[in-house]
């Protein structure tokens, strides 16, 4: 007799992004009547060791991006076998390794990780439902009361705005917040005062970024951390990494890094890794600036290496592109000693289980696991009960605009109202290890 939480129907469509980009969607029922659903986010400034998504290429359609093979490959061959085998959606890793054996190559471009991605999170889903239980705590545990530090986009470059600046990202942390709740009402006082001091200094742009950041043509990189400072103080709040908002860089550099040396145009000048490395330990020394994200390139190991030694005892290091939630590639920066933190994002890899790998690898590695959306999208927010779920500490959504967005950010919220008295949040404890506690 078939398990109660067999998987006996898969279904997959195409849906749409925040960009209006199709994207995989999945939806998955159980014997007992349990079902979950997910929806597979999709990136723009991606890495090139990423698993693949697999994207049609009929340039008559969304200009090529549609995912209608994608979605046939989870109707026509995995459906099929996980439905045939009667499949127990509690049996997580099982699905996800069978998962990876229908496929059977190393970056998933035979179904395409979107395919197999929605799938995975959709058995997830379908499981805790079966057992009537939050997925934050499906997934971890009683035990999983700790709410995740946000890294809240407030200003965007690079690719995310249109190149308005060279760096990509410039973050809001609430290290000295005591609450979830607080660390959010904080951000978005930061968020509001940049948008004033813009609109003072006529600098407001007429919309904002992929992932909900003000995206304004400034002068420099530097302006940005100038500008950011500015509204910490203008929203009342003491910027510092001792104090109570932090700031957090992703420069994305594998996205300006051309024939050795990083191109800055906002900076007006081209620099080799030494030369980066100068410009990330100045402006860490002159801003209250606690973490940085892909500081250099993908593959530029020798560099990255270097920007740890100079850096790593005070600033959180994430790699990014450098280790594409890629176990291997991750254990390489841990043994060579390569950055000090990595960023979690579910479609890097492809699958549940091999991101529960990396996180858990990162952790008892000392490393800091961020768990991590994309630029492309959705109203799913699985990432937030991953966050909790893991013990994570930190989470990087986006900006406080956008429903895509504030999906996650009010699916914490909620999950912080379920633990109640027991919920919990570090704050400046995350970061325990960069000022010296």
């Amino acid at each position: 007799m078939p398990s109660a939480t067999a998987i006996t129907r898969i279904n997959a469509r195409e849906v749409l992004d925040s960009r209006g980009i199709p994207t995989v969607e999945v939806e998955l029922g159980l014997a007992c009547g349990a079902t979950g659903r997910a929806i597979v986010p999709s990136g723009a400034s991606t890495g090139s060791h990423e698993a693949l998504e697999l994207r049609d290429g009929d340039d008559g359609r969304y200009g090529g991006r549609g995912v209608l093979q994608a979605v046939a490959n989870v109707n026509r061959v995995i459906a099929p076998h996980l439905c045939d085998l009667r499949q127990d959606a509690c049996g997580q890793s099982n699905i996800d390794r069978l998962l990876c054996e229908l496929d059977g190559t190393p970056d998933k471009s035979n179904l395409g990780a979107n395919a197999i991605l929605g799938v995975s999170l959709a058995a997830a889903h379908a499981a805790a439902a079966a057992h009537r239980t939050p997925l934050y705590r499906y997934l971890g545990s009683n035990e999983a009361t700790e709410l995740p530090v946000p890294m809240v986009n407030i200003i965007s470059g690079g690719q995310h705005s249109n190149w308005s600046l060279d760096f990509q990202d410039f973050l809001a942390i609430p290290v000295g917040a005591f609450t979830y709740g607080q660390a959010l009402e904080w951000c978005g006082a930061v968020y509001r005062a940049v948008g004033d001091l813009l609109e003072q200094r006529g600098l407001l742009p007429g919309g904002v970024a992929d992932e909900g950041g003000f995206g304004p043509l400034l002068g420099s990189n530097r302006a940005a951390l100038d500008l950011m400072v500015d509204a910490i103080e203008l929203a009342g709040l003491k910027p510092g990494v001792g104090e109570d908002v932090a700031i957090g860089l992703d420069v994305a550099a594998s996205e300006f890094y051309q024939d050795g040396a990083y191109s800055l145009a906002k900076e007006g000048r081209r620099l080799d890794s030494p030369g980066m490395i100068d410009l990330l330990a100045d402006w860490a020394g002159a801003f209250p600036i606690i973490s940085i994200e892909d500081g250099l390139a993908e593959d530029d190991w020798e560099g990255w290496r270097e920007l740890t030694q100079r850096l790593g005892s005070r600033v959180q290091l994430i790699g990014d592109d450098l280790f594409t939630t890629n176990p291997q590639r991750l254990q390489r920066g841990i043994e060579s000693g390569t950055a000090n933190a990595v960023l979690v994002k579910l479609n890097q890899i492809g699958t549940l289980t091999e991101t529960l790998e990396v996180v858990t690898s990162a952790q008892e590695s000392g490393f800091l696991p961020v768990i991590s959306a994309r630029s492309g999208e959705t109203e799913d927010s699985t990432i937030a009960d991953l966050a909790v779920a893991t013990g994570a500490g930190q989470i990087k959504i986006g900006s406080l605009t956008r429903s895509e967005r504030l999906a996650k950010y009010n699916q914490l919220l909620r999950i912080q109202d379920d633990l109640g008295e027991r919920a919990t949040y570090r704050g400046r404890a995350v970061f325990a290890r960069f000022l010296g506690q």
